[in-house]
């Protein structure tokens, strides 16, 4: 049986093992990083995250992931108890103290803090938030393209769980990922409430057919950056894309399939429910996609 994989599969490294982490304003060795099993992010899932890559010392898009994390944070009412400059200077602060200087991931994380007592509501955390982040030295390694299933589970209407938040509660998409495993496949390919091709569990999704890029109407999926980038690039270029409710007739029939997020950049899909795409393998539409991204990663990060 063909080895399973995620999207996030990156290359073994062992500097990871005695990284320091950001906890509240200090750095603590990866052992001692901890919270408080009263912190509303262990107990409900109650926070907001980002994903950060750093190319050659710059964070890329940082302005925009910046962004959505303090929108994120207004929509649940959450005071990151910090401003866009301080955290910058967490940021620059974890990654001299780990010595990074490309090639690094980053997970910023913040939650409503430590609670009074093991209940739901929010006036129960009162001293203020957690912020943790958790950066690694990461270079992404897949070594075929993904496969996807299809799955029951949908992402959420905006008035249950609104899919444009990075919220810490994750249980919708980690149950959509067993049930792909448990079909067989890497990942989860994931429809909207109207029975349209969506997203996947972790990523962003597209599709070529006859040249054209395909994505949907991003009414029901994360509010990607990359996925931005992506669209913006292929208008730059030329490259017909579109923004539209399509099927999974429509997907099984694509030439080319791939996915987009902040740790994989463009990840090339070779199967979706047993139906190979296109040849199974990285399609022409897709390297070119992705060598005008490493071009902007280039001009970002110079």
């Amino acid at each position: 049986m063909t080895e399973k994989m995620s999207t996030h599969q990156a290359e073994d490294d062992a500097r990871n093992e005695d990284i320091l982490i950001y906890v509240d304003g200090e750095l603590k060795p990866r052992a001692q990083a901890t919270v408080s099993v009263y912190d509303s992010g262990f107990m409900l899932g109650d926070g907001v995250w980002e994903g950060l890559r750093l190319y050659k010392g710059t964070w890329a898009f940082l302005d925009e992931h910046l962004d959505r994390l303090f929108e994120a944070a207004k929509a649940i009412d959450l005071d990151i108890g910090m401003d866009r400059d301080g955290v910058i200077a967490a940021l620059h602060e974890t990654r001299q103290a780990n010595g990074m200087q490309t090639d690094t991931h980053a997970r910023l994380m913040v939650t409503r803090g430590v609670k009074m007592r093991p209940f739901q509501h929010p006036s129960l955390s009162r001293s203020g938030p957690t912020v943790v982040i958790i950066m690694e030295h990461s270079r992404p390694q897949l070594p075929r393209p993904i496969r996807l299933a299809t799955v029951p589970h949908l992402r959420g209407l905006p008035m249950t769980q609104d899919p444009k938040l990075n919220s810490h509660s994750k249980l919708n998409c980690i149950l959509a990922c067993i049930a792909a495993e448990k079909a067989g496949a890497d990942e989860a390919l994931m429809l909207d409430v109207n029975g349209f091709v969506n997203t996947t569990n972790a990523c962003n999704f597209f599709i070529v057919r006859k040249g054209e890029v395909w994505t949907s109407t991003g009414d029901y999926c994360m509010n990607g950056i990359t996925r931005q980038k992506v669209i913006d690039l292929c208008r730059a270029d030329g490259i017909p894309v579109h923004e539209r409710n399509y099927s999974l007739v429509d997907t099984y029939g694509a030439d080319e399939a791939f996915l987009t997020g902040t740790f994989g950049a463009q990840t090339p899909v070779g199967s979706i429910d047993g139906r190979t795409i296109g040849d199974g393998q990285l399609g022409p539409v897709t390297e070119r996609i992705r060598a005008l991204y490493k071009g902007l990663i280039d001009k970002e990060c110079a």
